[in-house]
């Protein structure tokens, strides 16, 4: 089992370097999967309400060995609850599915900025996190403006911003921004569902300078770039292998060099237009 490091956030709670992906993970297939990711060290879990798997989540949590307290459990508000009494009534029912007393990550997962709620939203989240049903409170695919919106009109800071990001779209003006405010970047499809970045040779090369694979080449990357990489997996093994980035480094070079890959998101989902309910 791999013992996997934690980062500080703007809040002084302490967050998994490396978290595992449960999207479409569902039934008891999906409760077998997430409860091998936790047999394999992963104690950060990431779920949504759109991912409709909430329940089979909460199932893996409760069949574990491993304390509730040891876990760091994160959810998203989907578009269709955005408001502040809407965001503290779907965040009750996250925890009713997932029968926890707590989240250990709340997000707005897309900002749908033609709504125009998700202040409203923002400041329900900070009140949940008063109440003490969540823990941390941040949000996913915001841009650097938005975040300023956040910050300006309630004074408080997000702990996390869940983007897109991966050595095709790296977002470094994005992940800068996030540092000098104090915001942890965390990345959705972190290795862009292969679909030949494995082939790409700055990836290939690293992977036999290092004797790993290039998943963990890519994932070493979000590492050494400042972010928390997601990815997704129901295999065991590759979850063992996802999860097994810390014995080894990248060099400044390596790194410049699948930087440099970059060429766009991997679909037309700019959260400017882009929206989900």
């Amino acid at each position: 089992m791999t013992e996997i490091p934690t980062l500080d956030l703007n809040d002084g709670r302490a967050i998994p370097e490396i978290g595992l992906g449960t999207y479409a993970m569902t039934g008891d297939d999906g409760v077998e999967a997430i409860g091998a990711g936790i047999e394999s060290g992963y104690r950060l879990l990431d779920t949504a309400v759109n991912y409709e798997n909430e329940r089979e989540v909460g199932r893996a949590i409760a069949e574990s060995p491993i304390d509730r307290g040891d876990l760091f459990i994160t959810s998203k508000i989907p578009g269709r609850h955005h408001g502040f009494d809407e965001a503290i009534a779907s965040t009750e029912e996250s925890l009713a599915r997932l029968g926890l007393d707590y989240l250990d990550l709340h997000l707005i997962h897309w900002p749908n900025p033609s709504v125009g709620k998700y202040v409203e939203t923002w400041e329900g989240l900070i009140e949940l996190r008063r109440r003490g049903l969540v823990k941390s409170i941040g949000v996913s695919n915001f841009t650097a403006e938005m975040l300023t919106e956040l910050v300006e009109k309630t004074g408080v800071t997000p702990a996390v911003n869940q983007v897109e990001l991966h050595p095709y779209f790296p977002q470094t003006e994005l992940v800068a921004f996030h540092r000098s405010i104090g915001v942890q970047t965390e990345s959705w499809s972190p290795l862009y569902r292969d679909q030949g970045l494995f082939d790409e040779a700055p990836i290939a090369e690293a992977a036999a300078a290092h004797d790993v694979t290039p998943a963990q080449v890519v994932l070493r990357w979000h590492i050494e770039v400042g972010s928390i990489p997601i990815p997704k997996s129901a295999n065991p093994e590759r979850q063992r292998l996802n999860a097994a980035v810390f014995d080894f480094a990248l060099t400044p070079a390596e790194v410049a060099a699948i930087s440099g890959l970059e060429r766009g998101r991997m679909k037309d989902r700019d959260p400017l237009t882009h929206e989900e309910m």
